[in-house]
């Protein structure tokens, strides 16, 4: 008798079987089963991996309270990281599972979500208008939870939903059934959080919803939602924000692959794969990428703060992780962790909680994102024997409000040809590049040459640097290599991208909370060659946020010291207010946003992530600290860019995806204000030479 033989006899006699695990992970023909010893730890770093030979060793279900390991805010509810340690698993092909798994009907009374249309909706409008439109972030997830109460036996009910979702959700990332004794977690997660296998460290954003439930997507309609802006622009914000993390994670930051197109039963989505060599602790990267921006936001910090204040209430495992810890057969760690959503978390009395959540971005509507749980829950309470009607609404396009978060299932399918060297030899066959177990026959529309070139366009004005394989040292400029620079990170660790593009070019980077930098001693203007003043959110006019209040003592004192500075994003504004600049909240926040913009004569692409600018009247400004050029926008008078003596300062973020020349402008930026040493021969041409991953001069160059 097979081990999924015995726990289905056993659950079926109304026992308890004791803890197990179904799984049907990414390109499986059939489905692993494990039994474990329950184990209940307090931090990721105690979750344990014993020896053994080769193959998956712990299953963590990490809650999402654990994002106060990073010192972040967060309701809590007390749920535990519980893991499995796991023995040896049994492999049962597909269809001899499914001829085992019971097909009972699965009654559940009482249900509706906890939170009304209505109520959800002002969730959102306050959001918008108090959290977004403030410069508190470029994007927010708000949860809210279908609750019911199952009427039979709690595991027989999970088993009936789990044989549902095999069969009706395909292409699941991780289909899964997990029984700790304490809960059950069913759910047919879409997404890969972080993965990692022979020292390779992939993440997988995804963003952009087309929905058309019940039927395949029409050509036509694809070919409009791949070039809506809109979508385009969220897809953008979350590889972004998970870039921010493979900075952390991976040696030389993440490496972005694709897009592709994600197709399902009843929707259709974008993404994007991120890959990069790393060596830390499996539990390590866990740590570090908690958790997804698609089910918490930008930036991560301030992100989770605005949760904890509008939700008020703890998310379970919602936006945690199930994480596989294993070690290979060279006795290297392994790890996959699929994010926790579309996910019914049941108590062993029955009661059912199926959370989900809408992205909150500048375009959003309420009725879009009221629109959207209710697409996101439906995979689950299908397979649950309840799908809710949508609520009525003439407007599709509000309802196709983005967040990254599908409300079917697949995996990624990253074509192998598609895969660059930097993966292409580490991918194994269960990982993006492998053949699905879909029909031979099926026609896909990410075949159609059309919705190629649509896909491929989305990369024609993203910054080279994040596209391309970079290889160590290649890029470095002599007069700048081992130039200590310290960059203050305002809560915004877009200064981890920064990180590495400042150190492609040969300069030694180090990276400091504005926090511990702000304290007694902390602080030395001649520290550094370089201070890089560095993004974050917030008012930087807030006259008594301690954070503004450390930023604007640091501009002042290089400022007074003739120090060299660089502003970004906020650390310009608050550049630009000591220069005596006026602030100005834009009605319209300029958050994830493309823009070619004319910096000191020379049109460069850079992206923007911000809701306050520096406004002037005039390209040129004389201060108690010397003159000073300004890149102004010629409507409004925003600037863009300053330049002074010994400081200079940038609205946009050049470290992101989203700017094309950004590489080339910071570099010519930092050259400014670290000039050769007196006495070293500057390299021929090096100013007018092509910037890392742009193959353009950079702007300004020589001017």
């Amino acid at each position: 008798m097979t081990l999924l033989n015995h726990l289905i006899r056993t659950i079926a006699d109304g026992a308890d079987p004791g803890p197990f695990a179904l799984l049907r992970r990414d390109g499986a023909t059939g489905l692993e089963v494990f039994s474990g010893t329950p184990h209940t730890v307090a931090r990721l770093a105690d979750i344990p991996l014993p020896a053994g030979p080769a193959g998956p060793r712990t299953l963590a279900l990490v809650p999402y309270r654990q994002v106060t390991e990073r010192g972040f805010d967060c309701v809590d509810d007390g749920a535990p990281l519980e893991c499995l340690i796991l023995d040896e698993p049994d492999r049962i092909p597909l269809a001899e599972a499914l001829a085992v798994l019971p097909e009972v009907p699965v009654p559940v009374r009482d249900a509706g979500f906890d939170i009304a249309d209505p109520e959800y909706a002002q969730i959102v409008d306050r959001v918008l208008a108090d959290e977004i439109g403030r410069g508190e972030g470029a994007n927010f997830v708000i949860h809210r939870c279908y609750l019911g109460n199952l009427a039979g036996p709690p595991l027989l009910a999970a088993l009936a939903a789990f044989r549902r979702l095999l069969t009706g959700e395909r292409g699941a990332y991780w289909t899964f059934l997990v029984h700790t004794g304490g809960r059950i977690l069913v759910g047919a997660s879409p997404e890969r959080h972080v993965s990692v296998e022979d020292g390779l460290v992939m993440m997988n954003p995804i963003s952009g919803t087309l929905r058309h439930p019940g039927r395949p997507a029409d050509r036509a309609e694809l070919l409009r939602f791949l070039a809506d802006p809109k979508e385009i622009d969220e897809l953008y914000m979350v590889l972004d924000e998970e870039l921010k993390m493979m900075a952390t994670v991976a040696e030389h930051g993440g490496q972005v692959i694709g897009p592709y197109l994600k197709e399902m039963a009843h929707l259709t989505h974008t993404e994007y794969l991120l890959a990069g060599r790393g060596s830390r602790d499996v539990r390590d990267v866990l740590r570090e990428t908690m958790f997804a921006p698609t089910v918490t936001g930008s930036p991560m910090e301030n992100a989770c703060r605005v949760i904890a204040r509008h939700e008020g209430r703890g998310r379970g495992y919602y936006a945690g992780v199930l994480a596989l810890l294993g070690v290979d057969e060279a006795g290297r760690q392994t790890l996959d962790a699929p994010i926790l959503i579309r996910t019914a978390e049941i108590s062993p009395e029955g009661r059912v909680r199926v959370p989900v959540g809408a992205t909150l971005v500048r375009h959003s509507t309420a009725a879009g994102e009221v629109a959207e749980t209710h697409a996101k829950a439906a995979g689950v309470l299908t397979a649950l024997g309840l799908r809710p009607e949508p609520p009525a609404t003439g407007d599709r396009a509000a309802e196709r409000t983005l967040d990254g978060r599908p409300a079917g299932t697949t995996a990624t399918r990253v074509p192998s040809t598609a895969v660059p060297d930097l993966v292409s030899d580490a991918v194994p066959a269960s990982r993006p590049g492998a053949v699905a177990a879909e029909p031979a026959a099926e026609v896909r529309l990410a075949d159609d040459p059309a919705v190629r070139a649509a896909l491929a366009a989305r990369n024609v004005g993203l910054a080279r640097f994040w596209l391309e394989q970079r290889t160590p040292g290649a890029t470095v400029r002599p007069e700048l290599a081992g130039r200590r620079v310290l960059v203050v990170d305002g809560e915004d660790t877009f200064t981890g991208m920064l990180a590495h593009q400042l150190r492609a070019l040969g300069l030694t980077v180090s990276v400091r909370p504005w926090a511990e930098v702000a304290e007694p001693g902390g602080f030395d203007p001649a520290g550094a060659d370089l201070t890089v003043l560095g993004p974050g959110p917030g008012d930087p006019g807030h006259p008594t946020d301690p954070k503004m209040l450390a930023l604007r003592e640091m501009a002042g004192r290089l400022l007074d010291t003739g120090a060299p500075a660089l502003g970004v994003c906020l650390g310009h504004q608050v550049l630009a207010a000591r220069l005596g600049l006026t602030l100005h909240r834009r009605t319209a926040p300029y958050q994830g946003l493309c823009r070619d913009v004319t910096l000191f004569d020379t049109v460069a692409r850079v992206g923007f992530y911000s809701s306050y600018t520096a406004l002037a009247e005039a390209d040129a400004l004389d201060t108690a600290y010397g003159p000073v050029r300004l890149a102004r926008d010629p409507v409004d008078g925003a600037v863009h860019a300053l330049r002074g003596p010994t400081y200079a300062g940038v609205q946009f973020h050049p470290e992101s995806v989203l700017s094309r020349d950004g590489t080339a402008v910071l570099a010519e930026l930092v050259g400014r204000l670290l000039p050769a040493p007196a006495g070293s021969t500057p390299v021929a041409g090096l100013a007018h030479a092509p910037m890392p991953g742009t193959g353009t001069p950079s702007p300004g160059a020589g001017r």
